[in-house]
């Protein structure tokens, strides 16, 4: 990775490599005692773009355009930093019909290989835990098969499907209930306090996004924004549905990258 990300904020500029800029922000130990860090990260378009509908499949996905591998270094830098990660039953839907994007393992590829040398000199498992938020517990066990090294949890509602709930349990996959009539973001966010885990990455989609951000769960915010417009009148952007109030966002680093054509900015936001 070529050394060419200008630190815009905080001052002084400064020139900085792009590997280990996130890597260094120790987000594993950043929780105070008996608490747990959740971060989320986004890609997005200048025009807030984060997934279009693919016209054939009809399902969502990261345009291609806008993906590129110095983000995704800084995406696995922060999976690395998780004991955790928070996803959705619709990527294991997603798996099962083999258009979902590799989001989940951290290291697999040779570039990413110091992260697992790195995870293991911070006496963490090789790979995060899985949390997976569903209300309506509909998820292919054959997909959920594919990462049965890690532990499996999934958060859903009290009145959720029982026949499901029992289907999964006995496949060997923790169900927790988060709240009554649908999954309540502080409720989850103890309930992974309580299970022992300090770090908690959220890489599902806007829908769970929303559950977090509406219960003020989610601690810090990273987006990294595409300096492109997509147009295009079926897409997700980072929120989804109304909030009964705003999150406040405050900036806590931007990064400049001229080392990827169109460039591209990397920015920290602390919510409360």
């Amino acid at each position: 990775m070529t050394a060419d990300v200008t630190r815009l904020y905080p001052g002084p500029q400064d020139t900085l490599p792009l590997k280990g800029l996130y890597l260094k922000l120790g987000l594993h130990h950043a929780a105070t005692e008996s608490d747990i860090l959740i971060y989320a990260n986004y890609i997005a378009s200048l025009d807030g773009r984060i997934s279009l509908k693919h016209p054939v499949s009809g399902e969502f996905g990261v345009p291609p355009s806008i993906a590129n591998k110095r983000d995704w270094r800084l995406y696995q830098e922060l999976a690395a930093q998780s004991d955790i990660m928070i996803t959705s039953a619709r990527y294991f839907r997603q798996m099962a019909k083999g258009v979902a994007q590799d989001l989940l393992p951290v290291g697999m590829e040779p570039e990413y290989a110091d992260l697992k040398v790195w995870r293991k000199a911070q006496c963490l498992k090789p790979q995060p835990d899985i949390a997976i938020v569903s209300a309506s517990l509909d998820i292919p066990l054959a997909a959920v098969d594919a990462v049965a090294d890690r532990d499996i949890y999934v958060f859903t509602r009290e009145q959720a499907d029982a026949s499901k709930w029992d289907e999964l349990t006995q496949h060997g996959i923790n169900v927790i209930a988060a709240g009554r009539n649908s999954v309540d973001g502080l409720l989850l966010r103890e309930r992974l306090v309580r299970l022992g885990f300090r770090s908690a990455y959220m890489i599902a989609g806007p829908e769970v996004h929303h559950t977090l951000i509406a219960s003020c769960a989610l601690d810090r915010l990273f987006i990294t924004c595409r300096h492109m417009l997509m147009g295009g009148d079926d897409y997700h952007t980072i929120m989804a549905r109304d909030l009964a109030r705003p999150a406040h966002a405050r900036l806590e680093s931007l990064y400049f990258d001229m080392g990827v054509e169109p460039t591209q900015t990397y920015a920290q936001y602390l919510l409360s």
